[in-house]
This record gives C-alpha cells, structure tokens and sequence, in this order.
C-alpha cells in the first residue's frame, strides 16, 4: 500500500512537471503523456499529435521535457519515450 502511495505522489508530480511544458508543446499541436511509472522509478512517457511524428521530437525530449522532470522529481531514475526520433 504505500509502494502505491509513493508511485502515485511520483505520477503526480511528474504530471505537474509536465504541465509547465506542455503549453510549449501544444501550440505546434502536440502533447506528452505518461505511460508508466514502475516501482524502480522508471518512467515511460509517449509523444501525441503532432510531436509524435516531429523530427525535433528528440531535443524536445532532452531540452524541455527531461530537465524539467529531472528538476522536479529527480526521484525518477530513467525516462523513456517510446515514439521518440533518433537523434
């Protein structure tokens, strides 16, 4: 019970971290959106509308979407996107 508790105060807060970026991401018309958080504080995040086919999606990735979840929820040991562009 409190495993569930912890993960879903993570989700939480990955969810407000997201947030700040997303207005960014909707404008091109685009969103982000999660798709797990396992207990080994793996998080695995999916790329919609329009940035999911984006060629930028990468750096999106690591300059917006990674650093702010890192800044607010440095619990989160890995992020993974499963639709995102190679670099």
């Amino acid at each position: 019970m409190t495993e569930t508790i912890h993960i879903e105060g993570l989700q939480t807060r990955v969810e407000e971290a997201l947030n700040s970026i997303r207005p960014y991401l909707q404008t091109d018309g685009g969103d982000i959106k999660i798709v797990s958080l396992s207990k080994d504080q793996v998080l695995t995040l999916e790329f919609v509308g329009n940035c999911s086919s984006c060629p930028m999606s990468a750096m999106t990735f690591k300059a917006g979407v990674e650093d702010a979840i890192k800044r607010s929820v440095p619990e989160i040991k890995t992020i993974e996107v499963v639709n995102v562009a190679p670099l």
